[in-house]
């Protein structure tokens, strides 16, 4: 695979950031680490950076780093970091993702109530 230009990293990112992979004030690696990840010039990853902040996606601090902007993403942190919580119970259990995702959407539609579903456990709160 050929190493990837900086409009090629600002549009990974930008998708990740929009499909909400990456949720509102979500950290991003550091310009050196994704100049790793990548293989390219630090300065390569430097000028996706920057094309990101000038979209608006990301807001960089010098000591809170690069994080995704509010309201950048489709979901804030919270949700995300849920979502990925979900998502490894469900691969621990042996649940697919497609199977996640219909009970989250029955949960949604309401067609399941959450309080009353047992998980095997006798804490009725969960």
């Amino acid at each position: 695979m050929s190493h990837p230009s900086a409009d090629e990293i600002t549009a990974l990112f930008r998708g990740a950031i929009r499909s909400g992979l990456l949720g509102d004030g979500e950290r991003l690696p550091t310009v050196r680490q994704t100049a790793r990840d990548f293989a390219v010039a630090q300065a390569t990853a430097a000028k996706a950076y920057r094309a990101l902040e000038q979209d608006g996606l990301v807001v960089t601090r010098t000591a809170a780093g690069t994080r995704v902007a509010p309201g950048a993403s489709r979901a804030p942190q919270s949700v995300i970091e849920r979502a990925r919580s979900l998502v490894e119970a469900g691969e621990a259990a042996g649940v697919d993702v497609e199977d996640l995702l219909a009970i989250v959407r029955a949960i949604a539609d309401r067609q399941i109530d959450p309080n009353t579903v047992s998980d095997g456990t006798s804490d009725p709160a969960r």
